[in-house]
């Protein structure tokens, strides 16, 4: 007997996901839901699916569950956990302006800033310490045995692998070509996000403005998406890894724009950025 679910589509920077309230529906299989829904011919069409639920565990308030468009299941997603705090929110599942989220990367803290109306206007998310070298995620060794070289660039894992590569021009890539090769490069045991970076305006490390940073993603597990959270941190993180910026840097990706500070106290990425409905409406499965 089929079920009749109620969803809600939102996007954060353009990264968009089909939301569900997990308190109200059980998705028996989401894998599946995630490949069928997402689908933007004969679904729903998203970038995955995200199940919101109450938290198990004292240290945190709700949980969050994320499935690609190919029903792989992500550890995280820093668009994805802003629309969260939105949903949670505004349709007044919570009233707090702070909430702890449950990831499969660990607790993370979301601060809500409201709009004057008291809806939520933008979301920083405390996304944790970046990680540098997971050999589980980034196995260098693997390259001598490969048959194609992997481009200069920076691992950078939050929570998921990310690799960071800086090019003059990223519009003049063949991402759907690039990105599915360096995804399933044998240096990346568990797939890898990439990303393809150029510093657009003000390169100097030391200049207290933010850097701005043109980057486009190919995600691992949903192809070319307008945006990607982690993506936009991890890019952060290997241009002050590589003295092309500061701290403070200002994201720009397909769908919008994002914030970064990687900040020195507690070695902690902060990732500011709006949310958005989009529609809701319901489907079978």
């Amino acid at each position: 007997m089929k079920q009749k679910i109620h969803f809600t589509k939102m996007h954060g920077a353009g990264n968009d996901y089909i939301y569900v309230d997990t308190l109200l529906y059980n998705i028996a299989v989401p894998s599946m839901a995630a490949r069928l829904w997402s689908d933007r011919h004969k679904g729903i069409g998203s970038d995955g699916l995200v199940l919101i639920g109450r938290s198990p565990l004292p240290e945190a308030d709700f949980t969050m569950r994320i499935y690609n468009a190919d029903g792989s299941e992500a550890m995280m997603c820093g668009n994805a956990s802003r629309c969260v705090g939105k949903y949670l929110h505004d349709k007044q599942l919570t009233t707090q302006t702070q909430i702890r989220l449950l990831t499969l990367s660990g607790v993370k803290v979301l601060n809500l800033h409201l709009a004057p109306e008291g809806v939520v206007d933008s979301v920083t998310v405390d996304m944790g310490e970046p990680i540098l070298e997971n050999p589980k995620q980034f196995a260098p060794d693997a390259l001598k045995d490969s048959k194609y070289a992997l481009p200069a660039g920076t691992f950078v894992s939050m929570g998921n692998p990310h690799y960071v590569i800086f090019v003059n021009d990223g519009d003049a890539i063949d991402i759907a070509k690039e990105g599915f090769r360096l995804e399933h490069h044998p240096a990346f045991p568990e797939r890898c996000n990439i990303e393809f970076a150029s510093v657009v305006g003000n390169s100097s490390a030391d200049a207290s403005s933010p850097t701005t940073i043109r980057t486009r993603v190919w995600e691992r597990g949903s192809g070319i998406t307008m945006a990607c959270g982690t993506g936009a941190c991890a890019t952060a993180v290997a241009a002050f890894m590589t003295g092309r910026a500061g701290r403070t840097t200002r994201i720009q990706m397909d769908g919008g724009t994002l914030d970064i500070e990687w900040r020195e106290s507690d070695n902690h990425i902060y990732k500011t950025g709006p949310a958005e409905f989009v529609f809701e409406g319901d489907i079978e499965i």
